[in-house]
């Protein structure tokens, strides 16, 4: 029992420094045996204290390897997010490019309407409201005009002979 604790304990460090002093042949062999299983401890325990160091550094790898992989994650998200918020800007600013160009037709087509009424005026005639209107409204031509002595007719046929104004319309728009 005595024998097998000693082969446990001091085995491998009786074994080799005994091997040590054999190999070296010291004067004093029992003070060289001394200090040599004194080194032996202290490097034994310097080995245990690195192998839980190396340990230590493998587990902080670890969480740092983790840990870059959330930043990454993290910036991947921040990366959608940003490219889905720049869609969407995209997105409104076209809806409202699309609205600034339909309010300019609106306002062109507009401008265009109130030009022809100014040149009849201009010409001496009178703006006519359109058919459809007259006839949704069922007043008389006369009491839609306010000219003198303008028919008491309920309908009007107008014949399909373009007018001035609207070849000069034709020629604006071709241009």
């Amino acid at each position: 029992m005595e024998s097998r604790y000693l082969q446990q304990c001091l085995g491998t460090c009786l074994t080799q420094g005994l091997a040590e002093v054999a190999r070296v042949r010291p004067l004093d062999p029992i003070e060289y045996l001394a200090l040599w299983i004194y080194k032996y401890k202290e490097n034994e325990s310097m080995e245990q204290l690195r192998q839980k160091e190396l340990i230590a550094l493998e587990h902080e790898r670890e969480l740092a390897m983790m840990e870059q992989e959330m930043m990454d994650r993290l910036k991947a998200e921040e990366l959608l997010f940003q490219q889905q918020l720049a869609f969407q800007l995209e997105l409104e600013m076209q809806e409202k490019e699309k609205q600034k160009t339909e309010d300019f037709k609106t306002e062109q087509e507009k401008s265009t309407k109130d030009t022809l009424s100014t040149e009849s005026i201009f010409k001496g005639e009178e703006a006519m409201p359109s058919e459809e209107s007259m006839m949704d409204s069922g007043k008389t031509l006369a009491e839609i005009s306010d000219r003198y002595g303008a028919p008491n007719l309920s309908r009007v046929e107008e014949l399909d002979e373009p007018m001035l104004s609207d070849i000069a319309l034709n020629i604006d728009q071709d241009l």
